[in-house]
């Protein structure tokens, strides 16, 4: 009995490290996997966050052009679409819209800090902040950004 159970424990140790490496292999190998060196953005400050951002340009962290941003927490990307002194309305790109709560401590960027008096409706932005339960963001930073056509 006793061989028994261990060549069942065995087998099943073996089999769930085969999986684990099949599946990491197949991660590696489909590109879903995000680049080595991005770094932990929670650790930067704005300022680094920002300058990270600029230096990977128009490639997201996985990689590829093009890539949807916005359904990540904490992190949106489009057009300005409503703006009142404690929130904007932002217009994504792949439909729909997100409101950005502003306050005090956010900080508002335009390749240097700059304040809500230059968002303006129609204006591209991208945020960092905190997502709420609603799908609203508390925002901790926001980037003016020029606008630009991504095709894919």
């Amino acid at each position: 009995m006793d061989k028994k159970i261990i060549a069942v424990t065995l087998g099943a140790i073996i089999i769930a490290g085969g999986s684990f490496y099949a599946g990491t292999r197949y991660d590696r190998l489909s590109g879903t996997a995000p680049l080595r060196g991005t770094g932990n953005f929670a650790d930067l400050s704005p300022e680094e966050r920002q300058a990270r951002f600029q230096q990977m340009g128009a490639v997201g962290m996985s990689g590829r052009r093009g890539m949807r941003t916005e359904g990540m927490a904490g992190f949106t990307n489009g057009e300005v679409i409503a703006k009142d002194d404690r929130s904007i309305t932002v217009k994504l790109r792949e439909g729909g819209s997100r409101i950005l709560f502003l306050s005090g401590t956010t900080q508002i960027m335009k390749s240097a800090s700059s304040s809500i008096a230059n968002l303006s409706i129609g204006t591209q932005v991208m945020a960092t902040g905190k997502a709420n339960a609603d799908g609203s963001i508390n925002a901790e930073s926001v980037q003016i950004r020029p606008s630009i056509s991504i095709t894919q």
